[in-house]
């Protein structure tokens, strides 16, 4: 996958994670996409763990951009759960 498709699915599976779980996130640009590529990441190790499948399709088939948007979800909770822990 070239770096570009990486960035613009990245920033899409960002900004659906962020609408989708409510609460104020004071995220720029750069990490809402760094959100959504390490969430990729997240769903494609998931997807390889849960279903065998290898990781190798295309991120713009809809199973990939499912899977990345899950695991931007599950990188943004522990995100804030990290953030909100005393110090």
């Amino acid at each position: 996958m070239g770096i570009i498709s990486m960035i613009v699915v990245g920033l899409i599976a960002g900004l659906i994670a962020r609408a989708i779980m409510p609460g104020a996130d004071p995220m720029g640009w750069i990490a809402t996409i760094v959100l959504g590529i390490v969430g990729s990441f997240v769903g494609g190790f998931l997807a390889a763990m849960l279903f065998g499948h290898n990781a190798t399709g295309s991120a713009f088939e809809p199973s990939g951009i499912v899977g990345s948007i899950i695991g931007a979800l599950i990188v943004l909770f522990i995100y804030r759960k990290m953030k909100a822990r005393p110090a």
